[in-house]
């Protein structure tokens, strides 16, 4: 049982850091090679890598906000929410495995975004997917990331598991 336990808790770390580090690499990569706002196709007019810096949340949400609103809606909260989930999660035990690598994408995915508020003042993104009609709002790993985590969640709730915490 004990066992168990301490591998679940390695196993969340480890996804949390994996997300964060290849978050954090491709940002990087994105600022110092990709000219801001430069359109590169990488397949054809269907996957495009461009370099924009988001001030807001989700989509450019928030960007106009005052500069205190922001740091407490776009800083504050989002911090205090990952701390209580990646407590929860490291601390519950008989978490469903599928459960806990949901909640470590989100966790890690969350943290990477943080981090580019909290060290630039925004988020960098960098991908587009564009397949006819279909769309996406420019977007980055940890994006990429949370969308996989809450996908997983809701695939688990409609399979009839609680999300007990």
């Amino acid at each position: 049982m004990k066992g168990t336990r301490n591998f679940s808790k390695f196993l969340i770390l480890i996804i949390v850091l994996l997300t964060v580090g290849c978050d954090q690499v491709s940002k990087e990569l994105t600022r110092t090679k990709v000219e801001p706002k430069e359109y590169i196709q990488v397949i054809g007019e269907h996957f495009i890598l461009t370099n924009v810096e988001n001030t807001g949340a989700m989509l450019g949400f928030g960007q106009h906000f005052p500069p205190i609103v922001k740091r407490l809606f776009l800083q504050g909260l989002p911090l205090l929410v990952l701390l209580v989930l990646l407590y929860r999660i490291l601390t519950k035990p008989n978490l469903n495995l599928l459960l806990l690598i949901a909640f470590a994408l989100v966790i890690g995915g969350g943290i990477g975004n943080l981090i580019d508020r909290i060290v630039h003042g925004s988020v960098t993104d960098f991908f587009q997917i564009r397949l006819g009609f279909f769309r996406t709002g420019i977007f980055n790993i940890a994006d990429v990331a949370v969308t996989t985590g809450i996908f997983m969640l809701l695939f688990l709730i409609a399979k009839g598991k609680k999300l007990v915490f």
